[in-house]
């Protein structure tokens, strides 16, 4: 519905509540006579005329005022017809329409600008016989249509009804409306007077309201009015509900910034605004900051960027997080190295008892670095087993040449964005770990050990190991890109040192970036010296002893080395002995005194009867059992490989969770064992009338590889020749069908391993013996070496009759 207000307006812009007149039915049949057959024609631009309604009208155009001007002399009647176009500023006879409504001029008023107003009453609906003159203004004859008059049934009823309903619902939803607007309209008796008064007011198009003046069945109009008012009431429904979640968006948002405003007057008495006092500090702090030309714009970008955005907006924070990195990363920020070589080596010895071969390392790369006075860090790589203080030996680097150090554990890591961070753009976005770890030391060349980067995995969310490409390469790593810094950062000074278990784990591209260093397991006689010069005072000192002078010999460490661990390194042996020192606390504290020094039967006492056993390895074994070395990523191990015959047909079948290599190592050792039978002394005809099985003990722990290959042939010849093998012995090396030994691999695990078990020989490749040299004699002393070329050799010292 349109708006009540009643305003005057030209004919072209015409927005009104009609006025109501006195009496509804003034306009009915006995006024038909008073009509003459010829009127002056008033065209109306925007709107439509009904009988019965009041309209105050602007008249402008010069042909529209003689006409009310004449008929204003005359009989104060005149046609009003609407226009087809609106826009149409002269129309002619064609742009009218052919029914219009005659109205009376209840009133002429002329205005102060020279303009005329008339207020004008519809009488009745006409329909246009001719227009009989256009100049200078139209007249037409007239043909009065009659009304019907209103039905009186429930039906009509009905429909009178629904319209005052809908009417009086959009007079409620439109707040430019009165509410006595729909006072008036219940008021209202004259059902034809109010289908006029309401299609008058509908803020409906020209077209349709001129279907409504043209459509004689009075029950036709009303169904029409129903079907407009219906759009109108959807329309004047959904703008209501807009308003009010624009006006409560509103409202909020003025309540929000009314609150600002006192906080803001708030902080100024308190001393200004603490954001403003923050982005001050940070520009001054970034004044005395030595970074690249990169960094300093876009720094000075944010900070712009935060001076002009209020905190309360949600980028203001992600915005503000990344000059806070900016800040805090150590551009160009370096520690002084020492280059005092003697007091690194001291250093290096005092934390860490052998591992002569990365002390060196390190010395020179020091030693570079104080010739030379620059040098790209290298990208170390310790592999060994657990245990063996690869981590720990990162601290000690670090304290050795004066460097900060920061240690990343990669063990499970599955997402590429925690080497790279994340973008800005994501909620909760953050550096990676690497940049992370040097905004925590503030140093831009700490020592950064990568822990457990064999255990780097990758799935749908990246490959960390790409990821680390960059991160390792010497070419590469002096413009690593951060998604969260947007910007390349030099980590070239960085000494990174990487650890793994298992080199085999590890990405080959990767890998080849990694200058790998192996670390072997400690030999008994090392783990003595670490026991007494790190663990056993360390473990005093956790549990209140370090008071007390107790002694442990070297015999009694040696006892429970040996019969209480079986690992390459020393953790094992650590909690053995705070298993020791908490019976002694107790002890302490329960009889106020402890002995000065432990025997092995107290050892035995505290710790129970020994875990492990060397008599099985040195008792003289049946044929078909030979003892083999292997290697494992916690050490070295030994395994028995036994072999037994049954009458049968020759099959051969392989027991004990073996690998596809270990099961092709048995046939090859088989088929050599066969091609030369006769002159190895053995019968041909075992191979055919017995079946062979090969078991390798310890069947829920799977087994493969080559090195169990003169095992497997020493245990299988001793099967068929019925002659046993050498007692203290064990061997390792791979075979082939030709009868040579090749080499293998993790010689000095192995050799650890026998000398743990108490094996007096060993049989190795003679390809291996160089790995023997780089042993320590002192940790060998009592092993001989068999180097062999030849399968034949093996077997001649392997067997005995």
């Amino acid at each position: 519905m349109k708006s009540t207000n009643i305003y005057l307006s030209p004919e072209d812009e015409m927005d009104f509540m009609p006025i109501i007149p006195l009496n509804e039915n003034e306009s009915d049949d006995s006024q038909d006579a008073a009509i003459p057959p010829e009127l002056p024609v008033l065209p109306l631009r925007n709107t439509v005329l009904f009988p019965g309604v009041v309209l105050p009208i602007t008249v402008g155009r010069d042909k529209s005022i003689k006409a009310v001007n004449e008929a204003y002399k005359s009989d104060k009647l005149i046609g009003v017809i609407a226009q087809k176009d609106s826009s149409v500023e002269d129309p002619a006879v064609t742009d009218l329409e052919d029914i219009g409504t005659v109205a009376k001029i209840v009133k002429l008023i002329k205005m102060p600008d020279g303009g005329t107003t008339v207020i004008i009453q519809g009488k009745k609906r006409f329909k246009t016989v001719a227009i009989t003159m256009e100049d200078p203004y139209f007249r037409a004859s007239v043909e009065l249509l009659t009304e019907e008059e209103a039905p009186r049934d429930q039906d009509f009823e009905a429909y009178v009804s629904t319209v005052k309903e809908l009417a009086t619902q959009i007079i409620q939803l439109s707040p430019n409306m009165p509410a006595e607007a729909s006072i008036i309209l219940k008021n209202i008796e004259n059902p034809a007077f109010l289908i006029h008064f309401v299609s008058s007011n509908l803020n409906t198009g020209l077209s349709e309201k001129q279907q409504i003046l043209e459509t004689n069945n009075i029950r036709s109009r009303a169904d029409y009015l129903m079907q407009l008012l219906q759009r109108e009431l959807q329309f004047a429904e959904l703008k209501n509900k807009v308003t009010t979640k624009t006006r409560t968006e509103l409202d909020k948002q003025q309540r929000e910034y009314f609150l600002q405003q006192q906080m803001k007057s708030i902080k100024d008495e308190l001393g200004g605004d603490s954001n403003d006092r923050e982005l001050r500090e940070m520009q001054k702090k970034a004044e005395a900051k030595k970074w690249p030309q990169a960094a300093k714009e876009l720094f000075q970008k944010n900070i712009e960027k935060l001076e002009r955005m209020h905190p309360s907006t949600p980028d203001y924070s992600v915005v503000y997080n990344h000059v806070d990195l900016l800040l805090e990363l150590p551009w160009q920020e370096y520690t002084l190295d020492m280059y005092d070589l003697k007091k690194a080596r001291k250093v290096l010895d005092h934390d860490h008892y052998g591992m002569e071969k990365i002390k060196e390392r390190i010395l020179e790369y020091l030693a570079v670095l104080k010739l030379k006075g620059d040098m790209k860090s290298p990208i170390l790589c310790f592999v060994g087993p657990p245990g063996i203080g690869k981590t720990s030996l990162g601290r000690s680097i670090a304290n050795a040449i004066g460097r900060k150090y920061v240690r990343v554990s990669l063990g499970g890591l599955h997402d590429e964005s925690e080497i790279r961070g994340h973008r800005k753009t994501y909620i909760g976005a953050m550096p990676g770990r690497i940049l992370q770890s040097l905004k925590k030391v503030k140093s831009g060349n700490p020592v950064m050990i990568l822990d457990e980067i064999d255990k780097v995995g990758n799935d749908h969310r990246g490959d960390p190991s790409s990821a680390l490409l960059e991160l390792l390469d010497p070419e590469q790593n002096h413009t690593f890109y951060d998604n969260y810094l947007e910007l390349e950062y030099d980590v070239s000074k960085v000494l990174f040192i990487a650890t793994a278990n298992n080199i085999a784990n590890i990405q080959p591209a990767l890998r080849d970036r990694l200058e790998i260093i192996d670390l072997s397991g400690y030999a008994v006689e090392e783990k003595v010296e670490i026991a007494r010069r790190h663990l056993l005072p360390r473990q005093r000192e956790l549990h209140g002893l370090a008071g007390t002078n107790q002694k442990v010999s070297d015999k009694v460490m040696e006892k429970i080395i040996e019969d209480y661990t079986r690992e390459s390194g020393v953790r094992e042996l650590d909690r053995q002995l705070a298993s020791i020192m908490r019976n002694q606390a107790k002890e302490l504290a329960l009889k106020e005194k402890i002995k000065s020094s432990l025997t092995i039967a107290d050892i035995e006492k505290i710790l129970g009867k020994p875990r492990y056993s060397n008599e099985v390895y040195k008792t003289a074994n049946m044929p078909g059992v030979a003892v083999g070395l292997a290697w494992t990523y916690v050490g070295g191990d030994i395994l028995f490989i036994e072999t037994s015959l049954s009458d049968g047909k020759g099959e051969l079948k392989l027991t004990g969770n073996l690998g596809n290599v270990m099961k092709e190592s048995a046939s090859t050792a088989i088929t050599y064992l066969q091609s030369n039978a006769k002159k190895l002394g053995i019968d041909p005809s075992l191979f055919t009338k017995n079946n062979l099985h090969i078991h390798v003990p310890e069947g829920a722990v799977p087994k493969d590889g080559p090195s169990a290959g003169i095992t497997m042939m020493v245990s299988v010849a001793s099967a068929l020749t019925g002659q046993k093998v050498k007692p203290y012995l064990a061997m390792t090396g791979e075979i082939t069908l030709r009868g040579q030994v090749l080499p293998v691999g993790g010689i000095k695990e192995k050799v650890l391993a026998a000398k743990r078990a108490g094996l007096r020989e060993i049989i190795l490749c003679w390809q291996n013996e160089k790995d023997i040299q780089e042993i320590s004699a002192a940790f060998i002393k009592g092993l001989k070496f068999h180097f062999v070329k030849t399968m034949q050799q093996v077997l001649d010292i392997a067997l005995v009759n």
